[in-house]
């Protein structure tokens, strides 16, 4: 798995090797040196060095010449122009998602809540192992490294598990995410020119693009993984039918989610603090969140959005509202249910028009432009030669209900142990889902969102 895991990455750059044999290392060493440690200051300071050094490269490779533009935009502005010194920097694939998940791994290590490695194999496969390992999901020591331990064969039960969860990865991405993405791209490349309904429909489109995208890129990591006999976390839980903010984050993008909480929001005091102190808490989480992904003030501010979404439900659940239930089970119940989903959805909706945007100026023109339009049910714009709107919206309603049906569950094609369900809905979905993607294998084919982070 390890010689796998490093092919599969230097096929890509093998410079870049290195590197990530290099954080491999350091994470091995301070890992070891962190058990045979009692004194907290030199235990503190070799948690530092690993921090340095992980967030170190992350920093030079992401944010380098973000910070040196910056820089010089700022001097600039005060009238002392200086020469830009950007140099020209590649961002290894995936750097983001294994940094993150190496320095969980000493930070656990010293909190004394996992044994150090002393296997350096097992550890370098922990850190590279190749399906997850350019887009996530970021794993947990604690979860994925016994499993290295253990001897493994090939169960069928599993095999099968995991050619269903390809398949439905392949879905999303083929079917749902890469035909969206030239309607998308079109929309926003032409946002100044879009009537007001094309721009809503735009935003809409990109929101189930980068869902079909990064959650079928984390299906499909799981479903490989369960060939070696191993298990992935879940990493999206049908966010878009969450009833509230914390909900969706409790759905989307949980292995980063769930890493912010541990090791960053609960060090911060979590909600055990006074009510200014969890804000801040909150607001920190949430931008450094959106800096994660990415050099740009689109990021930075679309992760202070989610953030201002956030308090409501935090005020609520601190006054204890959210303990008054009235009409359960009811009909009102439901539409309670339903305005809160169709809500959340659109705040999501609104907060990736920054996320896709180029800029923060281009997102605010954008989102101006779809209440500024006078023609506003003006759909001529949205027909792409090659490309059937009505297609995709047929293919979009498929995946809705799809998802809706199997909302409670960990993934699609989960056996409920029902003949009608089990022997002939499953194998419906199965055509349905197969003849998508061979009808899409013809479009474009788009590199992973996820890719760039």
């Amino acid at each position: 798995m390890l010689l796998a895991s490093y092919v599969f990455y230097g096929w890509w750059d093998w410079r870049f090797l290195f590197l990530i044999s290099f954080s491999t290392v350091v994470d091995f060493f301070i890992g070891i040196y962190l058990s045979k440690e009692s004194h907290l200051r030199k235990r503190n300071a070799l948690l530092l060095i690993s921090v340095f050094v992980n967030l170190g490269l992350l920093g030079f490779f992401k944010y380098y010449n973000f910070f040196i533009d910056n820089f010089i935009t700022v001097f600039s502005f005060f009238g002392h122009p200086i020469s830009s010194s950007s140099l020209h920097i590649i961002l290894p694939v995936g750097i983001s998602f294994y940094t993150f998940q190496t320095l969980s791994y000493t930070i656990d290590v010293y909190r004394k809540k996992l044994e150090p490695v002393k296997n350096f194999i097992a550890f370098s496969v922990f850190v590279s192992f190749f399906p997850q390992l350019v887009a996530g999901p970021i794993e947990r020591a604690t979860k994925l490294l016994p499993q290295f331990y253990k001897k493994r064969k090939f169960e069928y039960n599993k095999g099968i598990e995991g050619v269903q969860l390809i398949l439905w990865g392949l879905f999303k991405k083929i079917v749902i995410a890469d035909s969206c993405a030239p309607f998308v791209n079109d929309i926003f490349a032409n946002y100044s020119n879009s009537s007001g309904s094309v721009l809503i429909i735009g935003a809409v489109l990109f929101a189930f693009q980068i869902y079909g995208d990064f959650s079928g890129y984390s299906d499909m990591a799981i479903g490989v993984s369960k060939f070696f006999g191993i298990d992935l976390m879940t990493n999206f839980r049908t966010p878009y039918f969450s009833k509230n903010i914390p909900e969706f984050w409790r759905r989307w993008h949980i292995s980063l989610s769930t890493w912010f909480r541990d090791y960053l929001y609960l060090p911060l005091g979590g909600s055990r603090k006074k009510t200014i102190i969890v804000i801040r808490n909150i607001f920190v989480v949430f931008i450094v969140s959106g800096f994660w992904h990415g050099a740009n003030w689109t990021f930075v501010f679309w992760g202070a959005l989610n953030g201002v979404y956030y308090l409501p439900s935090f005020f609520i659940k601190s006054l204890e509202l959210n303990k008054i239930v009235l009409f359960k089970n009811s009909f009102f119940s439901r539409l309670l249910d339903f305005l809160g989903i169709l809500i959340t959805f659109s705040l999501t909706v609104f907060a990736w028009v920054f996320f896709r945007s180029d800029n923060i100026s281009m997102a605010f023109i954008y989102i101006n432009n779809i209440f500024k339009k006078s023609n506003f049910f003006d759909l001529g714009h949205l027909q792409l030669s090659g490309h059937s709107i009505k297609v995709l919206f047929f293919y979009l309603i498929f995946f809705v209900i799809i998802d809706w049906i199997y909302r409670n569950k960990s993934h699609v094609f989960v056996d409920n142990n029902n003949f009608l369900h089990d022997r002939i809905f499953k194998p419906f979905i199965y055509l349905i889902g197969i003849l998508a993607i061979i009808l899409s294998t013809n479009n474009n084919a788009n590199s992973f969102i996820y890719f760039q982070f």
